[in-house]
């Protein structure tokens, strides 16, 4: 074998290696975006994920929205708005009550 032959080989072998990487680093990315946000759907997001690499379709790029989306009801926001309706109700409910009497 020449020099040319096993640098070749060489090349071929990083390219090869580089590759895989990328392809476990990109099917690993919606869920692992989906878990540092917390995301309640992080194990389906993340097997969507895998399931657009494995395939070359359009499942990954809809892994990667959904991943960075916050489903409704569930924020904090959410919470703390649910929270402050439960006590003007029951303030409603208080003066509600107060008319009544009078």
């Amino acid at each position: 074998m020449s020099f040319l032959d096993i640098f070749a080989l060489i090349v071929m072998a990083i390219l090869l290696a580089v590759s895989i990487w990328l392809v476990v680093l990109l099917g690993s990315m919606p869920g692992a975006i989906a878990l540092k946000r917390g995301h309640p759907q992080a194990e389906a997001i993340k097997a969507l994920g895998w399931i657009g690499i494995i395939t070359l379709g359009v499942s990954w790029f809809v892994a990667i929205v959904w991943a960075y989306s916050i489903p409704k009801g569930k924020g904090p926001d959410d919470l703390a708005l649910e929270g402050r309706i439960k006590a003007l109700e029951s303030q409603l409910e208080q003066l509600q009550g107060k008319e009544d009497r009078s």
